[in-house]
C-alpha cells in the first residue's frame, strides 16, 4: 500500500514535490562540485618533461612537517614550502659512486632578466652538468663547453638575436653580474611548464656563484647503466642519499618541474574539503527543510489517510518511499550542473595561477556517488521526522487536527534550539579569546550553531518579529499590514520556513564578503599609513638583484634605500602549521623608518644590522608564538630550512606589509629567486625629487626600473590579495545563491499552499489589491527579519575573527551591504508576488475547494 500510495501521489501530484526537487538538485550540485574538486587535489599530477628522460630523480622534501599529539595518538601535520627547496649538491658525488648509476647530473633554474645586448629575452640560467637532462636533443651543437667567464646559449635566442661564439652579453644572475663571451651553441627539445626555450649554460662554478644559492641545486637527475633496471637505480640512490632527500621515480618526477603543484593541491584539498564540508552541511540542512516543509503541507492528505485506517508505519512508509523515488532522480540530475560548476571554478584557478595548467580536472564516480547518497539520506531523514506528527495523531483527531496550524513548537525542539545558541555563543567568546587564524576556524561552527537554533526556534522568532514590526505595520500600512501581522502571528511555522533561508544568505554571504572587506580595508589603511618614501623603484622583469640598495643609496639626493626581498616563512601555532608573508630587508635597517613606519611597539628595527640570526615580528604573530624581544622565534625558511632568530622588535602594521622582517642575507638563499620587489627610497631633505627619480630610473639591474610614488607600493599590496578576495567571493556566491534559490523556492511554496486562505479572504469581501497588499507586507517582514537575524549572527560571527586578524571590528562597506539587503528585499517579493497572482487569477470558489 505504502509504495504504491508514494508513486500514485508522485505521479498525479508532481507540483507538490517541485520545490523538493529543485533543491535536492542543487544540493547535489554542490556537493559535486566541491568533491570533483577535493578528488582532483588528492589525485593532481603532471607527467614529467624535462625529466623524463632520467628514470630517478633527487629531489628535497618539499614540506614542512611536525608531529601533533592528540591524546595516545600522534598525527603528522603537513604544509607545503612556499618557495622552491633545494638539496645538497654534493649528494651527486655520493649518488655516481653507486655501481649502478652511468651519470648523476646536478640541475638548477634561476631566472636572467633580459640582457644588454639588443633582442635578448629573460633567459633561464643552467649549470653545463645539466646540459642533455631534458634528452638527446639537448646538446653542444657548435663550440665549446663554457669555462669562467663563458656562456653558451640555447640556437634559437642566438640566432633571433644575431649572436654567434665570440660575441659577448652583460647578464645578471640573482648572485650577482658580469659580462660573458658566447662559447658555444646548444640545441634545446623546445619550451615545456618550466623549461624555458630561451636557455644560458654557465660553468657549473659561475652558474652556483650567480644562481643565488650556492652549493645547492634544485634536483638530482640519475641515468642508468645499461641493464640496471629503475627499481634498483632507486634502491641504489636510496641508500647513496640516506634520508637527506626524496627519491622520485615515475610521475613523481613532474611536481619537481611544478612547484606549484604541491601548493595547488594543498588549496584544491581545502577548497574542496572544508569549503564542500561547509557546503554539504548547508544542501542538507536546506534538503530537510525543504523536505519537512512539503510534508507539512500534506498534513491533511496523511490527515485523510490515518482517518481512513492507514497505520503509522504506512505513513511513515509512504513518506520514505517518496522520497526514495524523488531524492536519486534529484541527485543524479544535479550531477551535470555540479560538473559544469566546478569545470569554471577549476578553469577560474589555472586562469589565475593557483594551478599548473599541466593539471587537469579529475571527474570520477565517488563525489557523484556522494552527491546523490547525501540528498537520498537527507530527504530520508527530513521525511522521517516530518511525518512523525501526522503518523502518531489518533484516526478520530487527525481531520480535526490537519485543520489547524501546529501550536507552539514542542518542548524538546524548543531546548534543543536553546542548546543550539546558548553553544554558538558560547563559540563566539571562546572565539574572542583567540588569535586570528584559531578565531577563524571557529566560524563554521559559530554560523551552524545559530542557523540551527533559527530553524528550530524558527516559529518563536517569526512571532518575536510579528510583535517587533506589528505595530508600525498596522499604524502605516492600513488593512492589508494588519492582515499581514495577523497571518504572521498566526502561521508562524509557515513563515519561520522562509525565514530561515534569508537568515542563512545573510549570515553566510555576511561572514565571508565582511571578513574580506575588513582585511582589506585594514590592509590598505596600514599600507597608506606606513609607506612614507617619496619613491618606490620596481622592476618589470624578475626583480632588482642584490646590490640594489646599495646602488640606490649613492644617487645624489637620496637620504635612504631600503630593497624589500619578498618571502614567506611557516611557523606552528599550537597543532597547526601557518605561512606568514615575510620581508628581507636590505640596505641599512637604521634607515627604515625614513621608508616605513611600522608601528614598533617594543626593542628597536635597527638592530637587524646587527646579525642575520635576527628577526623582527608582528605584535600579533609574536603572541601567538609566545615570544617577546630577545626571545628566540621558531621558524622555517620559506625552503622549509629551520631557523630560531633572536626577536630585536615588535611592530603592529604586519598586515599591511609583512608579518616577518628578517635581513636579506638571512633569507635570499632560500627563496625561488633572490630578487628584491621593490627597494623604497627617501629623498634628503632639499633634494630635487623630480632629479632623483630620473637618476633611480637609470639604475643597472634586473629588467627595465620603474619608478612610482608611494601608491604604487599600494597597488602591489592590494593585488596579492586578489585570489583571496575571490575565492571568498565565489564561495559566498555558491553558498549565498544556493541560498537565494532555495528561499525563493520555499516563499513560492508557501504561497501556492494558501489557496484556502486567499478563496476565503476573497469571498469575505478582501480585494485582490488587498491581498496583494498583505503578501507584500508579509514579504518585507521576512525580508527584514531574515536580514536583521543573519545581520547579528554574522557580527557575531566576524567580530572576533577581525579583532584577531586585523586588531578592529569588521568594516562593512554601504556598497557592499546594500546590494544584499535589497537583493533579499527584492528575492522576496519576487517570490512571493508572482505565485499570489497566480492564486487571484481563479475565482473564489474554485480556489477554495481546488484542493482536497
Amino acid at each position: 500500500m505504502s509504495n504504491g500510495l508514494a508513486r500514485a501521489s508522485v505521479r498525479f501530484r508532481p507540483a507538490s514535490f517541485v520545490g523538493t526537487f529543485l533543491a535536492l538538485l542543487l544540493g547535489a550540485a554542490i556537493v559535486t562540485a566541491c568533491g570533483t574538486l577535493l578528488q582532483t587535489g588528492l589525485t593532481a599530477s603532471v607527467p614529467p618533461s624535462r625529466y623524463a628522460a632520467a628514470p630517478v630523480l633527487v629531489a628535497p622534501d618539499a614540506a614542512v612537517e611536525i608531529t601533533v599529539k592528540t591524546g595516545g595518538d600522534e598525527d603528522v601535520e603537513s604544509l607545503p614550502v612556499p618557495e622552491r627547496a633545494r638539496v645538497d649538491a654534493a649528494l651527486a658525488g655520493r649518488i655516481a659512486a653507486q655501481p649502478g648509476v652511468a651519470a648523476a647530473r646536478p640541475d638548477t633554474a634561476f631566472p636572467i632578466p633580459a640582457g644588454s645586448a639588443p633582442g635578448v629575452p629573460g633567459l633561464t640560467g643552467r649549470g653545463i652538468a645539466a646540459l642533455g637532462i631534458a634528452g638527446a636533443g639537448e646538446k653542444l651543437v657548435e663550440g665549446r663547453a663554457p669555462g669562467a667567464g663563458e656562456v653558451v646559449l640555447d640556437v634559437d635566442t642566438a640566432h633571433a638575436a644575431h649572436l654567434a661564439p665570440g660575441a659577448t652579453l652583460a647578464l645578471t644572475g640573482p648572485g650577482g653580474a658580469g659580462t660573458y663571451r658566447i662559447s658555444g651553441l646548444a640545441a634545446s627539445p623546445g619550451a615545456g611548464p618550466q623549461q624555458p626555450a630561451a636557455t644560458a649554460w654557465f660553468a657549473d662554478q659561475v652558474a652556483d656563484r650567480i644562481s643565488g644559492h650556492p652549493g645547492r641545486v634544485d634536483a638530482i637527475a640519475v641515468v642508468p647503466r645499461d641493464g640496471v633496471t629503475a627499481k634498483t637505480l632507486a634502491a641504489q640512490v636510496r641508500q647513496a642519499v640516506g634520508g637527506d632527500a626524496e627519491v622520485l621515480t615515475g610521475d613523481a618526477r613532474g611536481a619537481v618541474e611544478q612547484p606549484l603543484l604541491a601548493e595547488s593541491r594543498t588549496m584544491l584539498t581545502a577548497l574542496g574539503g572544508s569549503f564542500g564540508g561547509i557546503a554539504t552541511m548547508t544542501a542538507v540542512f536546506v534538503v530537510m527543510s525543504t523536505v519537512a516543509l512539503a510534508t507539512g503541507q500534506r498534513a491533511r492528505e496523511f490527515a485523510l489517510l490515518r482517518a481512513i485506517g492507514a497505520t503509522p508505519r504506512q505513513i511513515r512508509r509512504t513518506i520514505a518511499t517518496e522520497a526514495v523515488l524523488v531524492a536519486p532522480i534529484a541527485g543524479a540530475l544535479g550531477i551535470l550542473p555540479g560538473l559544469a560548476l566546478a569545470r569554471w571554478w577549476f578553469g577560474e584557478l589555472a586562469d589565475r595561477g593557483a594551478v599548473p595548467a599541466a593539471v587537469s580536472l579529475d571527474v570520477g564516480p565517488i563525489p557523484m556517488l556522494a552527491a546523490v547518497a547525501t540528498c537520498t539520506i537527507a530527504a530520508l531523514t527530513a521525511g522521517f521526522f516530518a511525518s512523525r506528527r501526522p503518523s502518531r495523531l489518533r484516526p478520530s483527531q487527525a481531520l480535526g487536527a490537519a485543520a489547524v496550524e501546529a501550536g507552539r513548537p514542542g518542548t524538546v525542539r524548543t531546548v534543543v534550539g536553546l542548546l543550539f545558541a546558548a553553544g554558538g555563543v558560547s563559540l563566539a567568546a571562546v572565539a574572542a579569546g583567540l588569535d586570528g587564524s584559531k578565531a577563524a576556524n571557529t566560524a563554521l561552527g559559530v554560523v551552524m550553531c545559530f542557523l540551527m537554533a533559527v530553524a528550530l526556534l524558527g516559529p518563536w522568532v517569526a512571532g518575536v518579529a510579528a510583535g517587533v514590526f506589528g505595530l508600525p505595520l498596522r499604524a502605516g500600512a492600513g488593512a492589508p499590514g494588519s492582515l499581514a501581522v495577523d497571518n504572521t502571528r498566526a502561521n508562524a511555522r509557515r513563515l519561520a520556513s522562509a525565514i530561515t533561508p534569508i537568515v542563512m544568505v545573510t549570515a553566510f554571504c555576511g561572514t565571508l564578503l565582511f571578513m574580506q572587506s575588513t582585511i582589506t580595508h585594514v590592509t590598505g589603511e596600514q599600507v597608506r599609513t606606513g609607506i612614507t618614501a617619496d619613491h618606490v623603484v620596481g622592476s618589470t622583469g624578475p626583480g632588482l638583484p642584490a646590490g640594489s640598495a646599495d646602488r640606490a643609496a649613492k644617487v645624489p639626493g637620496v637620504d635612504a634605500a631600503v630593497g624589500v626581498l619578498r618571502t614567506s616563512t611557516v611557523y606552528r601555532d599550537g597543532s597547526m602549521l601557518g605561512t606568514a608573508n615575510t620581508l628581507g630587508i636590505s640596505g641599512d635597517p637604521a634607515k627604515l623608518p625614513a621608508v616605513l613606519d611600522l608601528g614598533v611597539k617594543s626593542g628597536s628595527l635597527a638592530e637587524l644590522a646587527r646579525s642575520a640570526d635576527t628577526v623582527a615580528l608582528d605584535a600579533g604573530l609574536a603572541d601567538a608564538l609566545g615570544v617577546t624581544v630577545g626571545d628566540r622565534a621558531p621558524l622555517w625558511l620559506g625552503d622549509g630550512t629551520p631557523v630560531k632568530p633572536t626577536v630585536v622588535a615588535t611592530y603592529e602594521r604586519g598586515l599591511g606589509f609583512g608579518q616577518v622582517l628578517m635581513p636579506r642575507a638571512a633569507v635570499a638563499e632560500h627563496v625561488t629567486a633572490g630578487y628584491d620587489s621593490q627597494l623604497l627610497v627617501a629623498d634628503a631633505s632639499g633634494a630635487d625629487r623630480a632629479a632623483v627619480a630620473a637618476a633611480l630610473g637609470n639604475l643597472s639591474g634586473a629588467g627595465a626600473t620603474t619608478v612610482a610614488d608611494r601608491a604604487g607600493f599600494v597597488a602591489q599590496a592590494d593585488k596579492a590579495q586578489e585570489i583571496g578576495a575571490w575565492a571568498n567571493a565565489v564561495m559566498a556566491g555558491v553558498l549565498g545563491g544556493f541560498a537565494a534559490v532555495t528561499a525563493a523556492n520555499t516563499l513560492a511554496m508557501t504561497v501556492l499552499d494558501r489557496r484556502r486562505e486567499v478563496a476565503l479572504l476573497r469571498l469575505a469581501g478582501t480585494t485582490r489589491r488587498q491581498v496583494r497588499g498583505m503578501m507584500r507586507w508579509e514579504a518585507l517582514l521576512v525580508a527584514a527579519t531574515g536580514l536583521a537575524v543573519g545581520a547579528v549572527i554574522a557580527w557575531v560571527t566576524l567580530l572576533p575573527i577581525t579583532r584577531g586578524i586585523t586588531g578592529s571590528a569588521p568594516h562593512i562597506p554601504v556598497g557592499l551591504a546594500l546590494p544584499l539587503a535589497a537583493g533579499a528585499v527584492l528575492l522576496c517579493l519576487g517570490s512571493t508576488g508572482l505565485p499570489a497572482r497566480l492564486l487571484l487569477r481563479a475565482h473564489p470558489v474554485a480556489a477554495g475547494g481546488g484542493r482536497q
